[in-house]
């Protein structure tokens, strides 16, 4: 078939991004650009990059801008060349996917896991599904996730990260500064949900309306049932918060390093 993997991938896009506010007052947060292509663009290159091709996005506040981009892709993505002679339009430098993609209006005000079930009935014949938030990036192996999630058949596996540290740390004895850590990773026990989630079709049993959140409701409960479970990942996580993370993100990409290509 032409889609390699047969998992769909939901992605949350519909939030305000207030943090952000410098660049999502005139767009989504998921379509703030790394190098000159939205975040979500690349959290959709991490899955298919291991054959998972089939996306679903959650959209809400501006979400005509993401169907734009879809709308256009070829005319975005391409070198474009018009011949008005004959009414032609042709694309050169081609960089097809293989994706199938599903823009979904969840509603302005729609909270989290709201979003997720206002999709549901595009999972109905899943019995598994990638979901993952429409702004953090990773250096993460989906095939490893998705088998951490089968062997262990609970309702839910969540992305156990690191966080990034903010600050410089100093470590001081008797006034003189021995050892001097630039922004130092969270401390290795303190781990946080990175997103990158697997669900069972079940997820739905714990989602009750529009107002319901995956973080405040949803989780707690699984975990209180221990229906959660937890995949460590160790290496490269990171959120795009704040102007500052848009700015690190981009240094990354245009270092031609970019840890979650």
């Amino acid at each position: 078939t032409f889609f390699s993997k047969k998992m769909k991938v939901v992605i949350l896009a519909g939030g305000l991004g207030t943090r952000l506010s410098e660049e999502t007052h005139l767009k989504p947060k998921p379509m703030v650009e790394i190098g000159y292509r939205p975040i979500l663009w690349h959290i959709m290159k991490i899955y298919s990059k291991f054959g998972f091709n089939d996306f679903i996005i959650c959209g809400g506040y501006k979400v005509n801008l993401i169907k734009e981009f879809f709308n256009n892709y070829l005319l975005y993505t391409h070198d474009v060349h018009f011949d008005y002679s004959v009414g032609k339009t042709t694309y050169s430098n081609p960089e097809f996917e293989n994706w199938k993609v599903s823009v979904i209006d969840t509603g302005l005000n729609t909270n989290t896991a709201g979003r997720l079930k206002r999709v549901a009935s595009l999972l109905k014949d899943e019995e598994n599904f990638f979901f993952t938030y429409g702004d953090g990036l990773a250096d993460i192996d989906i095939n490893q996730l998705n088998d951490f999630h089968k062997k262990n058949n609970l309702i839910a596996t969540v992305t156990a990260v690191v966080p990034p540290g903010r600050y410089g740390a100093l470590s001081i004895n008797d006034k003189i500064v021995e050892d001097f850590e630039e922004k130092p990773k969270g401390d290795s026990e303190g781990r946080i949900n990175g997103g990158f989630f697997v669900l069972n079709k079940n997820i739905f049993n714990y989602i009750k309306n529009d107002e319901s959140s995956f973080e405040f409701d949803v989780l707690p409960n699984l975990s209180k049932e221990k229906q959660l479970q937890a995949f460590m990942h160790n290496s490269f996580w990171r959120p795009m918060d704040t102007l500052r993370d848009t700015h690190y993100l981009n240094k990354l990409w245009d270092s031609g390093n970019a840890p979650w290509i």
